[in-house]
């Protein structure tokens, strides 16, 4: 599976990867929570806050202020700071992948409208929601249980199906998957930083991420 450098976020709850968080939602304080969806509206609040603020701004006694709880519910669901960034962390896997997945559906059967499909989903991600994705990233390393990997792996077995897929039809140059995989995650994963660090203009990141899959697959064609 694709290898991704990422951070220390592992929730406990066996049910976290399907607690999908619901984007551009509306403040959760403006949606009281039901009976039973608690952990949900917490995971949704969080992740506008690292949205808004960034997730040093994250408490959980801020947390349910904000859902409107007591300030000891969210234990119920996350018994530290920490656990809440684990959780917020897989949950967000669970979404890139998702995006990817369904990018790729939509693109059709082809190798290379598949390929930039899946390009763009992760750049829009990437950069609309960049302080997720630098949380999401920073723990793997310190992650005891591995179920950080595991979560990303799932998310980006996308991307190994399309190397797998390019491969097959000729498109890429044989060899470990994973390898021709990790170019092509740096090459969509640059062209996003040079983005939210203010390094390229808005209007540049279509053209340039056009340009930089174009780039992939010439130079990991196969050779007749």
């Amino acid at each position: 599976m694709l290898q991704v450098v990422m951070s220390n976020n592992v929730d406990s709850d066996s049910n976290a990867v399907n607690d999908n968080i619901v984007r551009y939602a509306p403040p959760v304080s403006a949606r009281p929570y039901h009976h039973g969806n608690l952990r949900s509206a917490l995971l949704a609040q969080a992740e506008l806050t690292v949205r808004e603020r960034g997730a040093q701004a994250l408490s959980l006694r801020e947390l349910a202020r904000d859902v409107g709880v007591s300030h000891g519910a969210p234990r119920r669901h996350f018994p530290d700071r920490q656990a809440l960034l684990d959780a917020l962390a897989e949950a967000g896997f669970a979404r890139v992948g998702a995006e990817l997945r369904a990018a790729v559906d939509e693109a059709g059967p082809g190798f290379a409208a598949r390929l930039r499909a899946a390009a763009a989903a992760y750049v829009r991600f990437a950069t609309e929601d960049a302080a997720l994705l630098e949380l999401m990233f920073a723990g793997k390393h310190g992650d005891p249980s591995g179920r950080l990997g595991t979560a990303a792996d799932r998310a980006f077995a996308v991307l190994l199906e399309l190397i797998e897929q390019g491969q097959a039809e000729g498109a890429l140059e044989p060899g470990g998957p994973e390898r021709v995989g990790l170019v092509l995650f740096a090459t969509v994963q640059g062209v996003a930083t040079l983005s939210t660090a203010g390094m390229m203009d808005a209007d540049l990141l279509g053209p340039v991420l056009d340009d930089a899959v174009d780039r992939f697959l010439r130079g990991s064609r196969a050779t007749v």
